[in-house]
Parts: structure tokens; C-alpha cells; sequence
């Protein structure tokens, strides 16, 4: 089995005006869906991410604060999961609960590094 990240875009609910019974159904999608991935042994880890970021770039780092404006989506968390191939980490990024909020995936492949 190979890890794969997936980054979850877009769906910010700080923005979103979601009731107390929404923000709580939402939430519930999210619980059942890491159950599920933890029972099918596929979880490795994942969390939340805080919208306020730093950038540094540039040979003598400038340090910008963020989020950025020209950043479209803001980067909401990521999960770590096990996956035989692309194709099976995509049939599991389906399950992402914020699709209908705007939300995206993106899929990446963790790289194993060999020390030594």
C-alpha cells in the first residue's frame, strides 16, 4: 500500500451562514467518514488546518501573513490515508463531505524516502 494526502480545498465555514443543526450534520458526515476510513484500516492521520498562514520566499525570506487573496481556495485540512494506486485514493476522496460547500479535493502521493 502507498499514502496518499488528501488536501481539502475550498469549503471555509467561517463564511458559510450554516445553522447549529447544519454545522452539526456536517460535522457527523465527517465523523462517520473518518470512522469508516479508520475501520477499513485507510486512516493514517488527518486534521484541521487554522485559515491564518505565513509565506516566506525569496533567498532572503519575506515573510508575507495570510491567507492570501490570491490564494483561491483556502486549504482546510488534510488527511492522510493508505491506498493500492491512484485510482483507489480517488474512489476514497469521493466520500469528501463538502462537495456541496464548494469544497475540493486534491489527491497527492506521499513519496517514500530511502535514508542510507
Amino acid at each position: 500500500m502507498k499514502e496518499f494526502m488528501l488536501i481539502f480545498l475550498g469549503a471555509d465555514y467561517s463564511k458559510m451562514h450554516l445553522s447549529p443543526e447544519e454545522s452539526q450534520s456536517q460535522m457527523q458526515k465527517w465523523f462517520s467518514w473518518v470512522d469508516r476510513l479508520r475501520r477499513d484500516e485507510i486512516y493514517v492521520e488527518g486534521r484541521p488546518l487554522a485559515p491564518a498562514a505565513k509565506t516566506m520566499k525569496g533567498s532572503d525570506p519575506v515573510i508575507t501573513d495570510g491567507p492570501f487573496a490570491e490564494t483561491k481556495e483556502l486549504v482546510g485540512g488534510y488527511f492522510i490515508i493508505k491506498a493500492k494506486d491512484f485510482d483507489q485514493a480517488t474512489e476514497i476522496a469521493k466520500d469528501y463531505p463538502d462537495y456541496h460547500l464548494g469544497g475540493a479535493v486534491e489527491i497527492r502521493e506521499v513519496m517514500e524516502m530511502n535514508h542510507g
